[in-house]
């Protein structure tokens, strides 16, 4: 499939100059823009991202690709996001919920429009392994790979996340974030679900605590049985990150999650880790939208 073009643009230059009027708070004028520059992103999200609420308040989400892929608006929402996020100056990013919300935006679109984008043989791949590494380790796999433009510069989806949002330099300024696991979205079954709201500085710690609260909530992330807790392989993969920030696993949980579920892992004493499911997250992979989804 032929690869949409990128190029800068300064619709994107305007669009925020436009967003500082006088007497509007500096906050409000951070929000608008981080809006301003995701909007096309955002429709893709309102359109086509499918929420289900589970009982006990647990959480999952689905994108219908065959949807998108369907409307002919798709092609140039993400063109206008590639150009718009092409020609952003991250010099402004100059404060702590800017940033990491600017940050958590671009991995999701990133990762949404790479597999929107690169259909090998014209079909929807069932996985993100299949563009390569585990399947075929004679290419690198998806997150390595450097070909997402934010301001001039290519980026890989391992880049954005490990070595900016959870990177050296964030840590240095106090902006790392273990919630950032439970944000950021591989465009698989088991991973924290994708979010029908975007990133914005004012809502981006409620939401980052939010989605881990109710990750917690969701059986494919956490669930106790018997004296056995079973966790998402997050808390295996990296377990250095939450320890970090909340002295253990067990620490980090009882900070996020709700009373009930802080008593249910008090009872266990063994930990196990659940199955990942790399299963393109699409409807029809999950087993919880087979009596309806809701928004």
């Amino acid at each position: 499939m032929h690869r949409i073009s990128l190029s800068t643009t300064p619709l994107l230059l305007l669009l925020v100059g436009l967003l500082w009027p006088t007497g509007i708070p500096a906050s409000t004028a951070s929000n608008d823009a981080i809006s301003a520059v995701y909007a096309p992103y955002a429709e893709l999200l309102s359109d086509f991202l499918v929420e289900k609420d589970l009982p006990d308040d647990g959480l999952v989400s689905a994108f219908d690709y065959e949807a998108a892929l369907a409307d002919e608006a798709t092609d140039q929402r993400l063109q206008r996001q590639h150009e718009m996020l092409a020609a952003f100056d991250t010099d402004t990013l100059n404060s702590r919920e800017k940033a990491i919300a600017f940050w958590l935006n671009a991995y999701n679109f990133f990762m949404l429009a790479q597999i929107l984008e690169e259909r090998p043989g014209g079909s929807l791949i069932t996985s993100v392994w299949d563009y390569g590494g585990r399947i075929n380790p004679l290419r690198s796999n998806i997150f390595e790979r450097e070909l997402f433009d934010v301001g001039g510069q290519k980026y890989s989806l391992d880049g954005i996340e490990k070595g900016i949002l959870l990177g050296d330099q964030y840590k240095q300024r106090d902006w790392f974030e273990a919630r950032v696991h439970f944000a950021v979205n591989c465009a698989s079954v088991g991973c924290p679900p994708l979010r029908q709201q975007i990133y914005t500085p004012d809502n981006v710690d409620h939401l980052m605590s939010e989605n881990t609260r109710r990750a917690f909530n969701t059986p494919r992330q956490l669930r106790v049985e018997g004296n056995t807790l079973y966790l998402t392989r997050l808390f295996d993969w990296y377990e250095d990150h939450f320890t970090r920030e909340a002295g253990s696993i067990r620490e980090f949980i009882q900070a996020y999650a709700d009373q009930t579920v802080i008593e249910d892992i008090q009872q266990a004493d063994i930990i196990r880790h659940i199955t990942y499911d790399w299963s393109l997250n699409k409807p029809a992979n999950f087993d919880e939208f087979s009596q309806g989804a809701s928004r």
